[in-house]
């Protein structure tokens, strides 16, 4: 039996999940081809804010990509809309005239940005926000321009404007309205969330109606409002709602409305021909959310594989969304009316907020901010009716304070019933999780992702799906890997405390701990040195380091012995130094009976054995000579070890002394997140030994090789070739981009060995090498950090002889 002809139009999300169920339920009924109208492929349209922002890039986000079609026999057109359907004949025209027939067609064209009809709206530089190509044309405008206006308060709005001001443009926000996110968010949830983005950076003008967009030279230059006020523009982000691509389906003569008109099996009035995606009308109602999209994908595909039973119902569909990283939930008639009542929780200095509308003890809608936790819970008692009036006092807290009180299990994954919707995005409950996991021995989220696509998309349910993989693998889960908290004290992990810090403009440890509901009042030893590096390579001109939260060794600027005396190590830049300098060391270790010198392995002079109360003295002798703080107590660049050279060895292809001592010049005293080491070496025998340094420079004949993530320590791991370079500049760029790299991306306490075992090198080639802009930029950022940080701390403290002396004995 020969198979019959499909035909997708629209390679999106929609359309592609649509073909996905139907493999599943008849693999071998189509020969199917896609066109799509992007030169891509099916990519997750859900995840382009990171894009954006530059925390993903394209690959990240691709869910079906070219191996995935070829190995399934379907025919993919990029880059090749259609432009004619001819439903008398069965057949399509692509707009460069190739022609095929088809037995069914699958419509999935999606919907276009809503752009407003005022004067300027042609002008370049206005764009809307719905695929990567508009992404692209905002980076684009990020590296030329300063100012970008984003029109439309709502979650596209608010995630372009995030991105945009994470690229460095200076943004506002125009919203119609009062209220931002007005269709996921009431008033007060609504005023926090502003709150919170205006700290970050942004800036808003509400209740502001467009008049016209001004341009200078074919550009748009301003944003002019009906009251006569006028904001500066250099782009202009049109965020301000979709409508359903219906053209290619009117012109084809099919029944369209606002959107495709399809009936309950998402067929169209032509029996041949199906719609699914933001493009149908179903019962009047137009799709926006994913959820419900591939529901529809599920349906049609049944009807496509043959079943003629399976109807599409429109439900009651709840979001889950993260907005710049602040947690959002709403459901239901969130709103409420003259028949309901609300249950309200608020608590500003936390950032939360909870409102719960019943009518007759059922809960009708539901708001959460800053906590979503209980979302899905409160939606399962949404959507089944149940009646709350014995829970009503502690409903508003939560399900564990409702089981506590019950003497009930408090683990949420293992209350919450099999068909609970866990990822709204993908409409996936949690018993196909917990098949999954059990039917093909999942083990990871990753896994658990790729199986059943829960947790794949916004992110947003990632937490409750890792609890559900605990609870169904019990301790087999935590050995295999699951999400590290920080320490005890929050459930936070170092990558979601660095992003909260950034994305809610957190500048302190105190007020770190209130935004994230830490668990304890003044965190502990592990958790306080962490933050106070996290908020200090975050924001390395406004933040005061908080000497109480280091380690001994770095609040007293000296190494600790196992006697109670300390080290001292001055820096001696390249491993190169003086009679001068050797004269003034010799000097002071006579002078104050300093009862060890020796060398280090790092080409520094160590002097053992001084007592805490001697160390301003000595660092102000030392001072006098020209001589600084070596950090080797401290999370910081520690040596850069060098040999002679070419300026005194026979072998030597390069000046590698002094090109250490610019490297350390450029590096010295910048914080990180372990100790890290360099070294350059002349030749390829590398007597400097780089090939085991976190950094290491190995010059050539046609330049230098540039090394990283080396160990010499218990667990000797030899360096990874990063690039090769032709001068010392690009040396010292490369070696800046590197360390910044490392200082925002590592968690605290991470070496650059384990760090880039942990990320792939492919990662750190990515960022460095194959991305100039990217690289400069990271270069710039290391620079700029430094302005504050080379400031010789035995200098300043020296001054400070008291905290030094010794505590007199009592009695």
């Amino acid at each position: 039996m020969s198979k019959q002809k499909l035909i997708l139009v629209g390679n999106g999300m929609a359309g592609m999940r649509t073909v996905e169920e139907l493999l599943k339920r008849a693999p071998n009924r189509y020969d199917i081809t896609v066109f799509g109208a992007e030169p891509h492929t099916n990519y997750n349209r859900i995840l382009l804010s990171p894009v954006l922002t530059g925390e993903k890039r394209l690959q990240d986000i691709v869910i079906h990509d070219e191996a995935w079609y070829a190995e399934r026999d379907i025919t993919l057109h990029k880059g090749r809309p259609i432009a004619a359907i001819d439903r008398h004949k069965r057949r399509v025209r692509t707009a460069d005239g190739l022609e095929l027939g088809y037995d069914r067609l699958l419509l999935a064209t999606g919907s276009l940005p809503f752009i407003l009809p005022v004067p300027g709206k042609d002008l370049d530089g206005v764009i809307g926000f719905r695929d990567i190509g508009d992404v692209n044309r905002m980076l684009e405008a990020c590296a030329q321009y300063s100012h970008a206006v984003v029109i439309g308060g709502g979650l596209l709005g608010l995630e372009a404007a995030n991105g945009l001001r994470q690229r460095g443009m200076k943004v506002t926000v125009v919203h119609l309205l009062d209220t931002l996110m007005e269709r996921q968010l009431d008033k007060p949830a609504s005023d926090l969330l502003k709150a919170a983005l205006e700290k970050s950076g942004l800036e808003f003008k509400l209740e502001a109606q467009t008049e016209a967009l001004l341009g200078e030279e074919g550009r748009v230059k301003a944003v002019r409002f009906k009251d006569g006020a006028e904001i500066p523009a250099d782009l202009v982000v049109m965020a301000v709602g979709i409508r359903p691509n219906v053209e290619l389906a009117k012109a084809a003569g099919l029944h369209c409305e606002r959107g495709i008109l399809v009936d309950d099996g998402l067929k169209t009035f032509d029996p041949h021909i199906y719609a699914v995606g933001e493009c149908v009308q179903h019962r009047g109602q137009l799709f926006g959310l994913v959820a419900p999209l591939f529901e529809q994908a599920k349906i049609c595909a049944e009807h496509l594989a043959g079943s003629s039973a399976a109807a599409y119902e429109s439900s009651a569909t709840s979001t889950k969304l993260k907005v710049t990283g602040i947690d959002v939930f709403s459901a239901g008639e969130f709103q409420g009316g003259a028949d309901t009542e609300e249950l309200v929780f608020q608590d500003r200095g936390r950032g939360v907020y909870k409102k719960l509308v019943l009518r007759d003890n059922r809960i009708q809608g539901a708001v959460l901010y800053g906590d979503t936790a209980d979302g899905a819970w409160y939606f399962q008692l949404m959507r089944e009716g149940t009646d709350i009036a014995a829970i009503r006092e502690q409903v508003l807290f939560g399900q564990a304070q409702v089981d506590a009180a019950g003497a009930a299990p408090v683990n949420r994954a293992a209350a919450l019933p099999d068909g609970a919707e866990v990822c709204g995005c993908n409409g996936v409950c949690k018993k196909t999780i917990v098949d999954a996991i059990v039917g093909h021995k999942l083990s990871s989220l990753d896994e658990v992702r790729a199986q059943t696509k829960a947790s794949a998309s916004c992110g947003s349910c990632t937490g409750l799906v890792e609890q559900i993989l605990q609870h169904t693998l019990g301790e087999a889960y935590a050995a295999g890997g699951a999400k590290k908290s920080l320490c005890k004290c929050t459930e936070h992990s170092h990558e979601e405390i660095r992003a909260a810090i950034r994305e809610r403009n957190l500048k302190s440890i105190p007020e770190l701990m209130r935004a994230l509901a830490w668990k304890t009042p003044d965190g502990c030893h592990s958790c306080r040195p962490a933050l106070n590096y996290y908020l200090l390579c975050a924001w390395p001109e406004d933040y005061r380091d908080d000497p109480q939260s280091r380690f001994v060794n770095e609040r007293k600027h000296a190494n600790i012995q196992k006697d109670g005396t300390y080290s001292v190590i001055p820096r001696i830049w390249g491993g190169v130094t003086s009679a001068q300098e050797l004269r003034a060391i010799a000097d002071v270790a006579e002078k104050f009976q300093v009862p060890c010198v020796k060398i280090t392995g790092g080409q520094r002079i160590d002097l053992l054995g001084v007592p805490g109360e001697q160390l301003p003295d000595i660092w102000a002798e030392l001072n006098q000579h020209g001589l600084v703080s070596g950090h080797a107590y401290g999370k910081a660049l520690r040596t850069v070890k060098t040999c002679v050279g070419q300026e005194w060895c026979r072998f030597g292809t390069q000046d590698s002394t002094r090109m250490g001592i610019e490297l350390e010049q450029m590096t010295w005293g910048s914080w990180t997140p372990h100790k890290f080491k360099m070294a350059v070496s002349g030749c390829p025998r590398n007597c400097a030994e780089a090939t085991i340094k976190d950094f290491g420079v190995v010059a050539v004949e046609s330049g230098w090789e540039l090394h990283v993530g080396g160990n010499g320590g218990i667990k000797v791991r030899a360096t990874d070739l990063l690039c090769k370079v032709g001068t010392a500049e690009e040396v010292k760029e490369y070696c800046g981009a590197f360390m910044q790299l490392y200082r925002e991306e590592a968690r605290y306490l991470e070496r650059t060995a384990p760090w880039i075992e942990r990320v792939g090198l492919d990662f750190v080639k990515r960022h460095i090498v194959e991305d100039a802009a990217g690289r400069k930029a990271l270069y710039a950022r290391f620079l700029q950090s430094q302005a504050p940080a080379q400031v010789d701390p035995w200098a300043e403290l020296s001054k400070q002889r008291e905290q030094f002396a010794p505590l007199h004995k009592l009695g």
